[in-house]
């Protein structure tokens, strides 16, 4: 057997068992999903479950931690985008926005809040997961991206990170009512004016 064949094998069962676990934990809260669920699900035996990650509760955990981490991922990929081409900055602004928006849409996102607020009260530490691993790092690298824009004269702002808190709060703020908390898919072009309406209030604020 190839020494790497073993490590390779248990990362996708762990993998495997992560997405079982989110996917279940999501359909049916934590309280009512049990680990037999998450194991006929992920395709294993239930102790390969517990020989990965001990109890429901850890697993909980790792399930949330994960599905932060792909949401972050694209999130990244997004603002990868926001970059000076030497021309007009609204086009690039509101392709970014818009690629945030499909982000923030996403079904797996729309689970992962309701899931998070569903369990908060009884796990106060899962909003540290999401927010340290997932939230703040996107903010960060935003601000950064927002920074460059400003030396390079594009943009006019002294705080970085207020005008990320204001871009976020324009182009997500009116997401939750009109998606219903995820129950209603909205129509590209719906999240094309979204976005287009968001940075148009941005650059009143910020442009140069």
């Amino acid at each position: 057997m190839d020494a790497t064949t073993a490590p390779r094998g248990r990362m996708v069962k762990r993998q495997a068992i992560l997405a079982a676990a989110f996917g279940e934990f999501a359909a049916r809260g934590y309280a009512q999903t049990g680990v037999d669920e998450v194991a006929a699900a992920a395709g294993v035996a239930k102790a390969t479950v517990y020989n990965h990650f001990g109890d429901k509760e850890t697993l909980l955990r790792e399930a949330i931690a994960a599905s932060a981490e792909a949401a972050t991922a694209k999130n990244l990929a997004a603002i990868e985008r926001l970059v000076d081409t030497g021309g007009d900055l609204r086009p690039i602004l509101e392709d970014v926005g818009l690629r945030l928006i499909q982000c923030y849409c996403d079904d797996d996102s729309w689970a992962l809040r309701r899931l998070l607020y569903a369990e908060l009260a009884h796990l106060p530490d899962l909003l540290e997961i999401v927010q340290v691993q997932a939230a703040e790092r996107v903010q960060r690298v935003l601000a950064d991206r927002l920074a460059r824009l400003a030396l390079a004269g594009h943009l006019r702002l002294t705080d970085p990170d207020a005008a990320v808190e204001h871009l976020s709060a324009l182009l997500t703020g009116p997401l939750e009512a009109r998606a219903r908390w995820g129950t209603r898919r909205l129509p590209a072009k719906e999240m094309r004016q979204i976005a287009a309406a968001a940075i148009d209030v941005f650059l009143h604020a910020y442009g140069t």
